[in-house]
């Protein structure tokens, strides 16, 4: 198994529970801000990408809150915080 094929099996063991208010959210008008275009390479999760129009859009559901995205992009362009407790990522190790 490669080392891509072994993380995403140990991915899929992680139990995500649902948010009511996404923990992370991209700043009115700042969807086609060009930090955003790093967030789509470097989120483990894959959760940024672009519509046709070039705006970046952002889906939290599968979120691991590594803050990856934070750190790349900045708090001018995001709004970032830590899911309430009891939401969010529970990791399993298998």
């Amino acid at each position: 198994m490669s080392d891509g094929t072994a993380l995403k099996a140990k991915l899929g063991l992680d139990v995500f529970k649902p948010l009511t208010v996404p923990h992370i959210k991209i700043k009115s008008g700042m969807e086609r801000d060009n930090r955003l275009q790093a967030a789509i390479r470097v989120c483990p999760a894959g959760l940024y990408s672009s519509n046709d129009k070039g705006e970046i859009v952002l889906t939290t559901d599968g979120c691991l809150e590594c803050g990856t995205c934070r750190l790349i992009c900045g708090t001018g362009v995001l709004d970032w915080s830590y899911p309430e407790g009891g939401t969010g990522v529970q990791f399993r190790f298998g």
